[in-house]
């Protein structure tokens, strides 16, 4: 299978040659890489011109281009006719050597696969305790393997506001476990929601869907919106043997009113792409959890460590939900 890989970048040289020198580690290398670069500096391009890989094409776009899904679909436009399968990766991650070589023979085990995602290995702890474990009430269990649960889920439990799908899925009122809730089993699981920066699809899948523009900048949740909108079409799998690691770069992300803002405003319109017309039941704890994580972080705010932080993105939530009532994202 020939593959394409596009990273899109913003004012992250370092992050990006540390991604590129592990890709140029890998089992099996891509057929060609496209750096799609939106930096306001040539520093990208720089230590580009300093440290070659082989089959990279270089782009740095103009401003009518720049933007996380503008960058995506700009490469989506350039990659090779030869193409098969396109990969994403954030330019902050670093990838494990079989990266590339376990993601692609998903493919082949699962022919019907319209995209493969593969599995950050950093950031969670897992325990495997077996298939008749019971969770307390501060874990989270599947599949034999336990985690500790965040202190919102928690709190969702006890609410009866927790998501009830399993990881990948979104229930009807939104708010579900993303594909970081799936252990480290190595298996292959199909989902409905992959993350952007460590996805992979078919060619043939941009014939009919591009990136929406309506996630502007950094771009939250563009990824739920375009999987949840391929996968009413096929299947989308995730494989947790094609593992990396995700180290979220500071730079390059919005400041915290801005991301509150962003978490709900874009949440809403996720929502809506998945369940268009929800009734009032679905309305009602869509409302209730994310009035619930906004008390959260004023709480933080209040008792937390970062408390400006946590305070300005509270206000950023509670402005965009207030906003929801008369400008709604169409």
């Amino acid at each position: 299978m020939k593959f394409s890989l596009i990273i899109c970048t913003y004012m992250r040289p370092e992050p990006l040659l540390k991604l590129l020198q592990s890709v140029k580690e890998q089992t099996l290398y891509p057929d060609e890489i496209l750096i799609v670069d939106g930096s306001l500096n040539n520093h990208t391009e720089s230590i580009l011109i300093q440290n070659q890989f082989e089959n990279l094409k270089y782009f740095l776009i103009e401003e009518v281009d720049r933007g996380l899904t503008k960058q995506r679909n700009f490469g989506i436009n350039n990659v090779s006719e030869k193409t098969e399968i396109v990969c994403f990766l954030d330019d902050d991650t670093v990838l494990e050597a079989d990266y590339f070589k376990n993601l692609l023979s998903t493919y082949k085990f699962f022919p019907e696969a319209l995209g493969v995602g593969g599995y950050i290995c950093n950031e969670i702890k897992w325990e495997k305790v077996g298939l008749n474990y019971i969770p307390k009430i501060d874990e989270f269990y599947f599949d034999g393997w336990k985690r500790k649960d965040g202190s919102r889920f928690v709190l969702r439990k006890k609410l009866n506001l927790d998501s009830d799908q399993p990881p990948g899925f979104s229930s009807s009122f939104s708010h579900g476990r993303s594909v970081g809730f799936l252990p480290p089993t190595g298996k292959v699981y199909e989902v409905e929601q992959l993350m952007g920066g460590v996805s992979s699809f078919r060619k043939t899948v941009f014939e009919k869907f591009s990136f929406s523009t309506y996630f502007e900048g950094y771009g939250l949740y563009e990824d739920a919106d375009f999987t949840l909108r391929v996968a009413k079409t096929g299947k989308l799998y995730l494989n947790t043997g094609a593992r990396l690691s995700h180290f979220h770069e500071p730079s390059g992300r919005p400041n915290q009113y801005k991301y509150g803002k962003m978490v709900v405003r874009n949440g809403w319109y996720v929502w809506r792409i998945k369940n268009p017309d929800p009734i009032f039941k679905d309305r009602l704890k869509w409302n209730a959890i994310t009035i619930l994580l906004t008390l959260i972080r004023f709480n933080n705010a209040i008792n937390g460590k970062n408390k400006k932080e946590a305070f300005t993105e509270a206000i950023g939530r509670t402005v965009g939900w207030c906003s929801l009532h008369f400008n709604k994202p169409k």
